[in-house]
């Protein structure tokens, strides 16, 4: 078996549906993953873009996600189903410390957003509250034991 992340919302290579980008409610979507690696004791999260005009950009991430967990619910940043952990979330490139929904610039054509887990070998990538999006993954590439990518594409 091979690590996977997908979502009930869309699949691999389809469009986001409105209700997850800054055109509708701005929820992130659900996320469910399968197969990690042994030895997996926590996952961190990042979605980027990277077809925006100025290079990459960041639009959530997320990081002390305990290793027994298989799903984030829709709208998790936002309270749901993360009551039993203390997620740490990273700062987007909004400078917002939550989900941003896909929000590409008018007529600039299909976007890629790449929803990517990290698997880690620690328990807790950090202490710290909230990290930079970028800092999330240069410090989950020092851990990860695998990594899970979904791509959903969106466009105004």
């Amino acid at each position: 078996m091979t690590f996977s992340l997908k979502s009930s919302a869309f699949q691999d290579g389809d469009p986001i549906p409105s209700k997850y980008t800054a055109d509708g409610e701005n929820l992130s979507p659900p996320l469910q993953w399968s197969d990690p690696p042994e030895g997996t004791k926590s996952f961190a999260l990042i979605v980027e873009d990277p077809d925006a005009p100025s290079g990459t950009f960041r639009h959530w991430g997320l990081y002390n996600i305990m290793g027994e967990r298989t799903l984030l619910p829709e709208g998790v940043d936002r309270g749901s189903g993360a009551k039993t952990e203390r997620l740490g979330k990273g700062v987007n490139d909004f400078g917002e410390p939550r989900y941003c929904g896909p929000a590409p610039p008018r007529g600039h054509g299909t976007h890629h957003y790449h929803f990517k887990l990290a698997a880690l070998d620690v328990e807790a990538l950090s202490r710290a509250p909230k990290l930079a999006v970028t800092d999330i993954w240069k410090e989950a590439e020092k851990h990860m034991l695998g990594q899970a990518e979904l791509v959903g594409i969106y466009s105004r």
